[in-house]
């Protein structure tokens, strides 16, 4: 399925708030990605296999074995333990829901990767063409994280920096999306923050000599936009893993944006 629209992202909005917010939706020169179905991932099409070979065996012992044959992802990480990274988070201002990970490719999982780097342990990699963010640790290794990044057009890349962080921040639609979508001008002086902010929980706004780019990394609700080029140049990473990287970034974080 496609949306014919200009999605909303924090640049510009986000794809969850057109789901939301369907009034927002108006035809541009953009086409969003809408999100895959389990039977479209590997892990779907892995546990669709699966309730066949069941089926057919007719016993529970088969089923067990199957089952727990299921649970097992090609990345390295449990369908159970993945589940556990990515459950609800209810001590946030604004409880957090468990994120449905049977819509997300175990790629996109968060996990601790081999990652040769020059730049120093804390800096922040942004890897568009892939759809990855790393943190690098140092000693050759870094923290992946999934994410969806800007769509054609709406590309950049270079150095920039932390200037600032927010959580559960306000979001301001730009002129330039009031211009286009009228009906965007009722949160002209801010959208309150919350689970239908397009910032979510937490923000790193990336700066460039000083001066704010619009550009930032966020938290993403919406689990069927990662791996996808679906903003204005905004960066996200879900919720759990925001939560994750904001809580080891520091104000002045180098941030590396890496050629799409």
């Amino acid at each position: 399925m496609f949306l014919l629209a200009l999605p909303l992202d924090p640049c510009d909005g986000n794809l969850s708030l057109v789901r939301r917010f369907c009034e927002f939706i108006m035809i541009d020169d953009g086409i969003a990605s809408a999100g895959k179905g389990n039977q479209g991932t590997p892990l779907g099409r892995q546990l669709a296999l699966l309730n066949r070979r069941s089926f057919l065996a007719g016993s529970a012992a088969g089923l067990g074995a199957l089952g727990l044959a299921g649970c097992a992802t090609t990345d390295g990480m449990s369908f159970a333990e993945a589940t556990a990274l990515y459950g609800p988070v209810p001590e946030e201002k604004f409880p957090i829901p468990a994120t449905d990970i049977s819509k997300l490719d175990p790629k996109y999982y968060r996990r601790k990767v081999r990652y040769d780097s020059k730049e120093a342990p804390g800096t922040i990699i942004v890897d568009p063409g892939n759809y990855h963010v790393y943190r690098i640790e140092g000693d050759g290794n870094a923290t992946r994280y999934g994410a969806n990044v800007g769509r054609d057009g709406f590309r950049w890349s270079g150095d920039a920096y932390v200037g600032r962080k927010g959580e559960w921040a306000i979001w301001t639609p730009p002129k330039e999306m009031i211009k286009r979508q009228p009906e965007a001008a009722k949160y002209a002086r801010g959208m309150p923050g919350g689970l239908d902010n397009p910032l979510g929980a937490r923000t790193l706004y990336l700066y460039q000599n000083g001066r704010y780019t619009l550009y930032t990394i966020y938290a993403s609700s919406d689990v069927e936009s990662i791996g996808s080029g679906i903003t204005s140049g905004c960066v996200g990473l879900l919720s759990q893993d925001m939560l994750h990287l904001y809580a080891q970034t520091p104000v002045k974080t180098k941030v590396v944006v890496l050629p799409a």
